[in-house]
């Protein structure tokens, strides 16, 4: 499965002037990546791929991380849940990325 998430503070001293909590979100992210699960961040999520347990715990623990920077903490999720399928978190990209070359070169051949 792959989940992407998105977890942030309110409520407290955790944002900067400018009202980022990168720090937060910072916190978050290292437990991500220390977990050894593939995953990616980008601006706005954080996709982790692995079996339903694993994935779930990581998720939990990095919410947890964030803890500490407000009184409450908001947390989005979305999952792609494909039993029997590893590889994903690249795959599903490689996969787009043909498929826009194919209709580039559709697009060529018309012209």
């Amino acid at each position: 499965m792959i989940v992407a998430f998105s977890v942030a503070p309110s409520g407290g001293p955790s944002a900067h002037e400018d009202g980022s909590v990168h720090d937060a979100v910072a916190a978050a992210v290292a437990v991500v990546r220390a977990s050894g699960l593939p995953n990616r961040t980008s601006s706005m999520f954080t996709e982790i791929e692995g079996e339903w347990d694993e994935v779930f715990d990581v998720v939990k623990r990095a919410t947890e991380a964030v803890l500490p920077f407000g009184s409450r903490v908001s947390l989005v999720l979305k999952a792609d849940i494909r039993p029997g399928r590893t590889g994903e978190l690249d795959g599903k990209i490689e996969r787009l990325e043909r498929a826009l070359g194919d209709a580039d070169a559709s697009a060529e051949a018309s012209d």
